[in-house]
């Protein structure tokens, strides 16, 4: 079966890619200048493929997951290889192990530092108690803060 018949010729406009993907045509025209897509041109339009489209989605993920755009590109530069895809397969999965790696160690300095803030806020609320309780926050003010984290919003009135 030719490769043609496989594959649809379907094209997108910068708008379609973006709307699709939640990103900027400025995010689209940054990639096409790292080489990461190659859009064909409509006169001053950029056309993007199937291809152009499978490629931002593989870009978009592995940022997504912390890889750099160097990184990506060694991963899609091995797409057009005639192996159906096995050394980019292994790339991709060394490079996805090494993340992992990267991202448990991550984890772990993340909870050794929340750690010794709660045993320091402990702490200086002993303190406080102790000596001026009148500069404790109040739990208004912690719940005030935790709306602020969680939906962005000032809560008018929380206090």
């Amino acid at each position: 079966m030719p490769t043609d018949l496989r594959r649809p010729q379907r094209t997108y406009t910068i708008r379609q890619l973006c709307l699709e993907f939640k990103c900027t045509p400025r995010a689209l025209r940054f990639y096409e200048d790292k080489g990461l897509l190659t859009p064909a041109r409509d006169g001053m339009n950029r056309v993007y493929s199937y291809k152009d489209r499978a490629r931002l989605k593989l870009i978009l993920q592995g940022k997504r997951v912390g890889l750099s755009l160097a990184e990506i590109g060694e991963i899609l530069d091995l797409y057009d290889l005639d192996d159906g895809g096995a050394a980019q397969m292994a790339k991709s999965l060394r490079k996805f192990k090494e993340r992992i790696v990267a991202l448990e160690s991550q984890r772990e300095d993340i909870d050794r530092a929340i750690n010794e803030l709660k045993v320091g806020c402990n702490n200086l609320e002993q303190k406080l108690i102790a000596t001026r309780p009148d500069l404790l926050p109040r739990a208004a003010d912690y719940d005030q803060m935790l709306r602020q984290r969680l939906d962005g919003v000032e809560h008018v009135g929380a206090k």
